[in-house]
């Protein structure tokens, strides 16, 4: 192993490499207790949980104050249920946010790097004066207040608190004004969590893809299938779904798990007059006899998945339409098949998305061979090129034997799967 790289002063800064769908989160949750028991007891249990995205924000909150998710579990049997989870404006108001509460119990403060980072008006809050967080006055030595912010901000209440940072996707957090965002928290330990870690990372515990596979965590090989046109990709998308669904169905009449597969149609932008957007492709779809029901956009700037739990029984989506929004950060297991309407004439480029239909539903073997395996519908004439943008997006996922030292490769077998 290399040197230690101190990026941030007076903060052990240490990273996990964990490839998509290996148990980040789980892992982080499981890590705090023993970052805790090795720090002095009088030390406020204090968390910055931070991610680069709202809706791995709105995903995180929920899956760690969400009594019947495992996340919530372990931490209430790891903390003796002595657990409280906040959000930016929970902070902001001090709801239950007090020097006496955040010495009695675990507080995990989950903040997107926006609201650190200060751009716009609404998370500038973070560092003006207020005075919900007046008990906390006290406690902040003046040392510690942050050049350019008022003593009573909440960026001081964390400084005074010295608090661990959980840093999520945290490949993300690797510019200069990342680095500063880490700092000005004031840490006292930095856990990152990713798949794909930066030069700078201080690898400690890795992963590899295989043993996620030897899991039943992933669904792999990745089945590629190209046609001479969009068309084709929508026709065969719609048949791929339905022939899934059969078999979910047999599955679960035989005693297996509810499985309600899922494509994920990567639309094209608005630019060209022909081009194949999210709403024509909707038009299309019900055109051909899809319940608009079962039919959700994702984009930037429409979310018809927000109140949606895609693993439920009663959900009915069984299409999502998206173009780039669902990267990182996006979870479902039903999600099984991504159709890219790129251009036939284009590199198609699945990179990004190609994490969100890796994860294996209910993390074990389904006795269907399609059930344990994803799929990428292209139309491309630039075919192998295409082969090398899916296997460059298995890498970004973390399933690559070129992230991993040389004891730890891995064998050709995932590329080849890829193929």
């Amino acid at each position: 192993m290399r040197p230690y790289q101190n990026t941030v002063p007076n903060a052990v800064h240490l990273s996990i490499k964990v490839p998509t769908a290996g148990g980040k989160t789980f892992i982080a949750c499981n890590a705090l207790k023993t970052i805790f028991d090795a720090m002095p007891d009088t030390k406020a249990r204090a968390v910055v949980w931070l991610v680069p995205w709202s809706n791995l924000l709105d995903q995180t909150v929920r899956n760690l104050s969400n009594p019947d998710h495992p996340y919530c579990q372990k931490l209430n049997s790891l903390f003796n249920n002595r657990v409280q989870v906040y959000e930016k404006r929970d902070l902001l108001q001090g709801a239950n946010f007090n020097p006496s509460s955040v010495q009695e119990q675990l507080s995990i403060m989950v903040v997107n790097f926006a609201s650190i980072r200060a751009k716009n008006k609404e998370d500038r809050k973070f560092n003006e004066q207020n005075s919900n967080l007046s008990s906390f006055s006290d406690s902040i030595d003046d040392a510690i207040v942050l050049e350019g912010t008022e003593k009573e901000a909440l960026i001081n209440v964390i400084r005074s608190l010295n608090p661990i940072l959980v840093v999520d996707e945290s490949h993300n957090a690797e510019s200069d004004l990342s680095v500063e965002m880490l700092n000005n928290l004031n840490p006292s330990f930095i856990l990152d969590l990713t798949a794909t870690p930066k030069q700078n990372a201080n690898i400690v515990s890795l992963v590899s893809a295989i043993e996620l596979k030897k899991e039943h965590m992933v669904k792999l090989p990745v089945i590629v299938y190209n046609h001479q046109n969009i068309e084709g990709v929508i026709e065969s998308a719609l048949h791929l779904q339905n022939k899934l669904e059969t078999e979910a169905k047999i599955l679960e009449e035989n005693g297996g798990k509810y499985i309600r597969p899922i494509v994920l149609f990567q639309a094209q932008p608005k630019g060209k007059e022909d081009n194949t957007t999210f709403d024509k492709l909707k038009a299309q779809l019900i055109a051909v006899g899809i319940p608009e029901e079962q039919i959700k956009i994702k984009t930037a700037n429409k979310d018809e998945l927000k109140n949606e739990d895609l693993m439920s029984r009663d959900c009915p989506v069984r299409y999502i339409i998206t173009i780039n929004a669902l990267k990182e950060g996006w979870d479902c297991p039903f999600a099984y098949i991504l159709a890219s309407l790129a251009d036939k004439s284009s590199e198609v480029d699945v990179t990004q998305i190609l994490g969100r239909v890796l994860r294996q539903p209910y993390v074990m073997k389904h006795n269907s061979t399609m059930l344990n395996l994803s799929y990428v519908i292209t139309a491309s004439v630039k075919f192998q090129n295409t082969l090398q943008n899916i296997i460059k997006g298995l890498q970004q996922s973390g399933f690559s034997e070129k992230d991993y030292r040389e004891k730890d490769s891995m064998p050709e077998t995932i590329k080849e799967e890829a193929k």
